[in-house]
């Protein structure tokens, strides 16, 4: 009688096991495995795209950050120096700081004994110089970023084609299954594109805010170089 009644038991366990479906889970890795051979070239690219963002953007922003670096007494001592007639001296000074301003001032300073016209010009001509190296590949990110979620929504058309594909040579009968690789690979790209996108616009804006930065200083700076040659002697 016991015996019967523990087999049953168990049965009922066994039945319950049966009915209670089992959690799936599913790493990042499946996913992209999952997604089919098109779906793996167009996250690859994506991958390349990140690295490539993220490699311009700490290489830029390491570059910007050194030329923010400025000495408050720089055009003081730049004030001395000419107001005592030692350009040279200047000009070392200028050659010492290392940054896009002081080499605006350099412009300046040697050009200093010519029509005040002509060193305004040669400091312009400088300073878009210096903003061209600033902005030096900048401007790929700025492409990732509108390019990255493009790549996505192209994997996305191609998970779609893959899906449609295999219901029509699935005779009418539809199984799930059969179109997880192209729901993997719609899916799966769409987001990393979104992803790729996201960071390399956040990027992209943080480089341009601190390049506007550095362009301030110039501008200051090379309005204070002007206001001093017009300063009567």
């Amino acid at each position: 009688m016991l015996l019967t009644i523990q087999q049953g038991v168990e049965t009922a366990q066994e039945n319950l096991e049966e009915l209670i479906p089992e959690e799936k889970t599913l790493s990042i890795y499946d996913l992209i495995m999952d997604g089919g051979l098109g779906g793996q070239i167009i996250i690859a690219i994506l991958v390349v795209l990140l690295a490539i963002a993220l490699y311009i953007y700490f290489e830029r922003f390491l570059a910007i950050k050194a030329a923010s670096k400025t000495d408050k007494n720089f055009m003081n001592q730049i004030r001395d120096h000419i107001s005592n007639g030692k350009l040279e001296a200047a000009k070392i000074l200028c050659a010492q700081a290392s940054s896009p301003a002081s080499r605006l001032i350099e412009k300046g300073v040697s050009r200093i004994g010519k029509p005040l016209e002509d060193i305004n010009t040669a400091i312009e001509n400088a300073g878009k110089l210096e903003i061209y190296k600033l902005e030096k590949n900048v401007s790929v990110i700025a492409t990732i970023a509108g390019a990255a979620p493009m790549i996505g929504f192209l994997g996305t058309v191609i998970g779609m084609i893959v899906a449609i594909h295999e219901i029509a040579n699935a005779g009418g009968q539809i199984d799930i299954k059969m179109l997880s690789d192209g729901l993997y690979t719609a899916m799966t790209t769409t987001v990393a594109g979104l992803i790729v996108g996201i960071i390399a616009y956040i990027a992209y804006n943080h480089l341009v805010v601190r390049t506007n930065k550095v362009i301030y200083q110039m501008e200051a700076q090379s309005v204070d170089f002007l206001d001093l040659l017009n300063e009567p002697a």
